[in-house]
């Protein structure tokens, strides 16, 4: 299939590392022109030097809009458009719900749900004033159902999901779609050290995953880019796993 995203415009937020990185390089691969945003300048620096193509950085903490319209604004004022808005940056801080700070609670609303509605918000007049846009948000599989110690960032991911399913059925007629990626366990820097620590420990995890093994940074990339393009024109309003099949199974008592 032919994406034909060559020469699209696009912000990718959270573009240093992980899902962001293999996303960003995909982007780039496929002939856009990437505004690549991080609050993380070297590591932001590094990705973009690896991406390649055209893509230029743009240090930003998403959870200050003003930070957030300005890569809108650069966009449009360098580039003429904006085609895609990927609101990508998140983050869990994982801690048992009786012991939650307030301020942390504030601390994982900022970052995971605040930060998809500045994205947004920047974002919709410079595409409805063009008459289409794509906006693509990343939430997680504690977004769709409970994880332990994951309540306030599950509670934040779920407001992404419902969020952006309005923006959808508000602007759908106008030219905007609104569509939510939802990974599942992915084979990041931080998960595989902690399954190192256990014999076996990423062999055995991803075992039980119905698909057989972790995800990758490039399964989320390749269905972002998917998205992106007029291939899904008609897909709209709509989160999709890309879990290895981790949502579609019932939980049930398991027993090692």
């Amino acid at each position: 299939m032919h994406l034909d995203l060559q020469d699209r415009v696009i912000v990718l937020t959270g573009a240093a590392s992980g899902i962001g990185l293999a996303c960003l390089k995909a982007f780039a691969a496929e002939g856009c022109t990437v505004i690549a945003a991080d609050i993380d300048r070297a590591r932001l620096d590094l990705a973009v030097a690896a991406a390649g193509g055209r893509v230029v950085a743009q240090v930003a903490d998403v959870t200050d809009p003003t930070q957030v319209q300005a890569l809108v604004d650069r966009a449009v004022e360098e580039f003429g458009r904006l085609d895609v808005m990927f609101n990508n940056a998140g983050g869990a801080f994982p801690t048992p719900t009786e012991t939650q700070r307030i301020e942390d609670y504030r601390r994982i609303i900022a970052l995971n749900l605040d930060s998809v509605y500045y994205g947004i918000h920047a974002a919709l007049p410079v595409m409805l004033a063009q008459g289409h846009g794509c906006i693509l948000s990343t939430t997680s599989g504690a977004g769709l159902n409970a994880v332990d110690g994951l309540a306030v960032y599950g509670a934040a991911k779920a407001g992404v999901i419902s969020l952006m399913k309005s923006v959808a059925t508000e602007f759908g007629g106008r030219g905007i779609r609104a569509n939510t990626l939802s990974p599942g366990a992915m084979d990041t820097p931080g998960l595989r050290a902690w399954l190192e620590t256990f014999p076996d420990g990423p062999a055995r995890y991803g075992r039980q995953i119905p698909s057989g093994r972790l995800g990758t940074g490039e399964d989320i990339a390749q269905t972002a880019l998917f998205l992106a393009s007029d291939a899904a024109a008609y897909i709209n309003g709509v989160v999709i796993p890309v879990d290895g099949a981790i949502h579609a199974r019932l939980a049930s008592p398991h027993i090692e």
